[in-house]
């Protein structure tokens, strides 16, 4: 004994020591501030043998996984959702308590079915329609109480802890004719009703609910939760069950009739089949049984339990799980075990290979139109005189299901249909998502498991278009006009999802090959108290209807139909009505067609609304006041009534035509070998692009020299003309200097030439300055800079005392490389992503205004936020790429605001150049690396190490704004779409103003870009510009690149920036934010070399010095003369 005792005292100090030694590795692993580190090993444990359970572990990582780390990832997350014990315990322990309380349920008298004053205080969980029902009813206490669903079974993960309690109603309460007109549903909710009422007396129960069970309302639930603080962590859910065999299955089968057309309407009529309500009443009579065939199938594959946890995880993020018509976990179950029963998984396979097979089944197998059974015989029609086979010959067939259901999964006894509720536009949606989860895992660049089990996908950020079906009583109407009578009655009055399916297959037949996919949010199961009437039909919340967009065809205005003596244009007049017209085209055929209205490509992104709008009027009474569209609120946002496509448009036309006429000019010294754009406009990405402009001349005063225009005086600030960046390289020559002054004189002497060139060959109006050229051209300006090669490696030399020829980096080099070759370099390579994504300049446009108006722009700079927009379309994983403006918008808030800055940096494989092991290579060094980084790292194929774009900027601090500003932007957005009620969207885009020290208001007449204010004053002023079509070349040069705000701010840093930091919206802001530096307050030194805005302040015979606030104060006034309106003091920090 002592042996024994001794034995596991040493194992225990074995573990103990090994715990210690994981935990100092964890520890060694993440840094106080949270950044992951190297672990440090000692060399023994470097090269220490692998034992054999670590071998077969690492070649089935090998074999499976991408890498290791998916495989433990994957293990960590089924820990993670598993019940711990001490949740078990508590589970158990409530279970017992109300399956002991319930067993003392009251008998009471004998009363009609319609008599409910017997229940006081509680509410029947039953929308009675119609009124009345033939029937006795009597409480008694249950004939027996079982856990059913995923807590026995083992599947039931956090963190929505549901378990479900059967409780059997005795026999004598039912009789065996209540399948008919919905006696039984209505005995049942009575039933529940009664164990509602004596468990409201119950200590053990902390709140008491009803519910419905997926949504659908024959089937009330009761939910209790305990009381206190274990109430978030478990709900039991009471499900009223009959005796078993109480009702023969066969009469549910598919085509009979169990509601009497003369009780439901009141009027006799032919008796339709009712399969929706037999596959309600039906599926209350297998939970026991089905939950003996999961057990038997789960018993035989040791992962069954993880593997469905796995699946359950998957379909969760996607909203897949809850509602009317959804994959819910028991579904989940179903299919696993299907796979198993016939054999296409093995019952060796490991969590991961079960989730891998079942989203491979669910892509592959259209169960829409090739059903599955979990029958043993589900063809057999011989009649047995077992017990056990009695009814099959009562058995359907998969036709006589899919006659009958949409989509078609049979359950073991061959009777029911598992996806009964479920339209085809979610199983279509389900096998889109499994095919995507697909190509990202098989992705070896993409980080699976982030993608697939991590990311939540709501509708608003998952499709391109989401439309709002508000005032759901108008499909009561839709009902009688679609002539749905029958349909309405088979799912007994809820006119709701009687209608949904066809309104959707209309909208799916006219948007045509507009759309990739068309799917509907589910309606989500109402709870409400005990004691309050359920919620009607009408009283859910708004419908989601999501788009997929195919933009080959969406924004087209013309919707061609067939010839007119084809048959089919019968149809086609018939589904468009009044809009059909017959055209001619000009390849001479005659044929239907329907002309939509859309002069620019913002407009054209409405034409899919106008389909769906004239679509519901014309067959469903359903107005546009019903129907609100989630995608109009942001195309407004950027430019007024326009997304500035057709303006960038016109800028790259016309920068390709002297792109053109530069190549062709002659006499030039050296020949031209590259003119690269280096201008947000040309890569369609400028918030605001440079509109051509008629000058008024009356507006200006001309100088003498005629090179320039100046306002009049007391005139307003001039319109803002935005100078286009070209670079021309010029060829290389032995006529090049070595010296950068003499290269720059040479590149003067360069632009003095293309002047006369351009002027004397094309009549343009230029400007050389030994920077650069400025040409006006179309009411644009285009500033030409001339660029040497080799001009930045000559930068970098210098001779040492000793005379030997050294390179050395500097910042003018870097400057001069990032203008003349990475700028260039990116304007084109995204130039060529907006061309295979149409609308990635707007998803730009809109987030640099959101950084913008938050005055983040100077810090996350244009760039670094074009890249972060392309990330979004080379790399949307859990996604597919963005196809319209707002759904882009909202994923960048999301990439922003829950990117992990720290420890990654953000990839953005542009053209897919960098392979998979490039990639990994890149996280390595920035892990080891990372204390030397940038905070915001991003990685291109020609930028791995340095990051050029956010080198400077932005600070820790200034990111985590942005992050916080990001999350609540994205927060209120989705808040106010997910309402069905038109609301003013810009609130995302006003920046808050509290948290600044000073504010410096602007008269808004010296603000050049006041009209593109996120809320433009109503009066703008006349800036030197009038309508017209501007002149191709000639006329007086305009004022270029002029903005007063800009100039003034720049002046504040230079003598301030020490002090505090200036913020401003450089698009119409009004107002200039200062916030005092954290440390500017604090008492330094008495120096007479450092007195700047500062005064003397003498304690204790000690000098030293202060910002004095007055004097900085009449600085700003006195600097910013004429421009600044007044300033507003908002801190409490210092007292002027």
């Amino acid at each position: 004994m002592k042996k024994k005792r001794k034995e596991s005292t040493e194992i225990k100090t074995e573990d103990q020591v090994r715990s210690q030694d994981s935990k100092r590795k964890a520890k060694g692993t993440v840094s106080d501030d949270g950044v992951l580190r190297p672990v440090k090993l000692s060399k023994k444990e470097l090269y220490k043998a692998p034992t054999v359970e670590e071998l077969n572990q690492l070649k089935e990582a090998e074999n499976l996984f991408h890498c290791s780390i998916l495989k433990m990832q994957m293990e960590e997350l089924l820990k993670e959702v598993a019940l711990s014990e001490h949740r078990k315990k508590l589970v158990d322990s409530f279970v017992q308590q109300i399956t002991d309380f319930l067993q003392c349920v009251p008998e009471s008298e004998v009363v009609e079915l319609d008599d409910i004053s017997w229940l006081a205080g509680v509410e029947v969980p039953f929308l009675l329609v119609p009124s009345t029902a033939k029937g006795k009813f009597h409480m008694e206490p249950p004939a027996s109480i079982s856990l059913v669903g995923s807590y026995p079974l083992g599947t039931c993960i956090k963190p929505k802890v549901s378990v479900d309690l059967a409780v059997t109603i005795p026999a004598s309460i039912l009789h065996p004719m209540d399948a008919i007109n919905q006696r039984y549903s209505r005995k049942r909710a009575l039933y529940l009703a009664g164990l509602a009422r004596h468990l409201s007396f119950a200590k053990c129960v902390g709140s008491l609910h009803y519910s419905c069970l997926h949504g659908n309302r024959l089937r009330p639930v009761l939910l209790l939760k305990p009381p206190g603080n274990d109430s978030s962590k478990v709900t039991l859910r009471i499900h009223a069950i009959p005796p078993p065999d109480f009702l023969k299955p066969s009469r549910f089968h598919p085509q009979k009739n169990n509601i009497r057309t003369e009780w439901f309407t009141g009027v006799a009529n032919t008796e339709p089949p009712t399969p929706h309500y037999n596959s309600t009443v039906l599926g209350d009579h297998l939970p026991l049984s089905h939950l003996q065939f999961l057990s038997a199938i789960s018993a035989q594959c040791p992962a069954f339990g993880e593997g469905v946890a796995l699946l359950k995880v998957w379909l969760r993020q996607r909203e897949l799980d809850q509602g009317a018509g959804c994959f819910c976990g028991f579904l989940a179950s179903m299919l696993m075990a299907y796979l198993l029963s016939t054999h296409k998984v093995g019952k060796t396979m490991n969590p991961y290979q079960l989730l891998r097979n079942a989203l491979h089944f669910l892509a592959s197998t259209d169960l829409t139109e090739n059903g599955i059974t979990l029958a043993k015989n589900p063809d057999s029609k011989a009649v047995s005189r077992s017990d056990s086979s009695i009814y099959l010959l009562f058995l359907p067939s998969l036709p006589e299901f899919h006659a009958a259901f949409s989509v078609v999964f049979v359950d073991p006894s061959g009777h029911l249909n598992l996806l009964a509720d479920m339209t085809v536009f979610t199983y279509k949606r389900i096998q889109h998502e499994a095919s995507l989860s697909l190509t990202f895992w098989d992705d070896p660049t993409v980080d699976g498991f982030q993608a697939l089990l991590m990311t939540p996908k709501s509708m608003l950020r998952t499709y391109d278009n989401v439309f709002k079906l508000v005032n759901l009583v108008k499909l009561q109407t839709s009902c009688k006009k679609l002539l749905l009578l029958n349909e309405l009655m088979d799912h007994s009055g809820n006119y709701v999802l009687t209608a949904l399916p066809f309104v959707l297959s209309l909208l799916q037949r006219g948007l045509g090959e507009r759309i990739h996919l068309l799917v509907h949010s589910l309606p989500q199961d109402p709870e409400w108290p005990v004691d309050s009437a359920p919620p009607k039909h009408k009283d859910q919340p708004p419908l989601s209807i999501g788009l997929l967009l195919n933009l080959e065809h969406a924004l087209s205005v013309l919707e061609r139909g067939p010839p007119a003596d084809n048959p089919k244009a019968a149809e086609f007049r018939q589904l468009w009505g009044s809009l059909s017209q017959l055209r001619r085209f000009q390849d001479g055929a005659i044929t239907e067609a329907v002309l939509w209205s859309g002069n620019s490509i913002s407009h054209r992104r409405f034409i899919v609304l106008k389909i769906i709008n004239h679509l519901l009027e014309l067959y469903v009474s359903i107005l546009a006041v019903c129907f609100i569209c989630t995608c109009s609120w942001c195309v407004f946002v950027p430019q007024n009534h326009t997304t500035g496509e057709e303006e960038s448009l016109e800028v790259v036309q016309s920068y390709d035509d002297l792109s053109r006429k530069l190549w062709q000019l002659k006499d030039l010294p050296l020949s031209i070998t590259s003119v690269q754009g280096a201008h947000q406009a040309l890569r369609y990405t400028q918030v605001f692009p440079p509109v051509p402009v008629r000058l008024d001349y009356s507006f200006f005063e001309k100088k003498k020299n005629r090179l320039g225009l100046v306002p009049k005086e007391n005139n307003p600030c001039p319109c803002y003309i935005a100078p286009i960046k070209v670079i021309v390289h010029m060829e290389g020559s032995g006529k090049w200097p070595s010296e950068p002054m003499a290269i720059r004189h040479v590149k003067a002497a360069f632009h003095i030439c293309l002047r006369e060139l351009l002027c004397n060959q094309h009549n343009y109006r230029c400007h050389a300055t030994p920077g650069y050229l400025d040409v006006w051209k179309d009411g644009l300006v285009f500033r030409i800079q001339v660029a040497y090669h080799r001009e930045p490696q000559i930068l970098r030399e210098s001779l040492t005392p000793e005379g030997m020829l050294i390179y050395r980096d500097n910042a003018e080099a870097q400057a001069l490389e990032l203008e003349t070759l990475h700028k260039p370099f990116l304007t084109s390579t995204l130039h060529g992503l907006q061309q295979q994504y149409g609308c990635f300049g707007v998803v730009c446009r809109l987030a640099k205004r959101w950084l913008a108006s938050q005055f983040l722009l100077e810090d996350i700079r244009e760039e670094a936020t074009d890249l972060l927009v392309a990330s979004l379309f080379l790399h949307p994983a859990p996604f597919t790429p963005p196809s319209s403006p707002q759904v882009g918008f909202l994923r960048f808030l999301h990439l922003l605001s829950t990117f992990d800055w720290k420890n990654n940096p953000l990839i953005v494989n542009l053209n897919g150049k960098l392979t998979a092991v490039e990639q990994t290579d890149i996280k390595n060094d920035f892990v080891a690396s990372r204390e030397s980084l940038p905070t915001m790292f991003i990685v291109t194929p020609n930028d791995k190490k340095v990051s050029v774009w956010t080198k400077e900027a932005p600070s820790v601090q200034m990111l985590q704004r942005a992050v916080m500003l990001a999350a609540e932007s994205l927060r209120v957005l989705e808040t106010r779409l997910d309402s069905g009620e038109k609301q003013d969207m810009r609130v995302a885009f006003r920046p808050p103003l509290e948290a600044y020290d000073v504010l410096i208001h602007l008269d808004s007449k010296q603000v050049p870009l006041l009209a593109k204010a996120v809320d433009p004053p109503v009066n703008t002023f006349q800036r030197g510009t009038h309508g017209g079509q501007p002149y191709a070349s000639g006329g007086a040069l305009p004022v270029i690149d002029y903005d007063p705000v800009r100039l003034y701010l720049s002046e504040l840093r230079d003598a301030f920036g020490d002090l505090a930091l200036f913020f401003y919206d450089p698009y119409g802001g009004t107002v200039i934010a200062v916030l005092w530096k954290p440390n500017a307050f604090e008492p330094k030194p008495f120096k007479t070399s450092l007195m700047n805005a500062r005064r003397v302040k003498v304690n204790d015979d000690v000098a030293t010095t202060v910002p004095n606030v007055e004097a900085i104060l009449q600085d700003f006034r006195i600097i910013g003369e004429g421009l600044v309106k007044r300033l507003e003091l908002r801190t409490e920090k210092w007292v002027v």
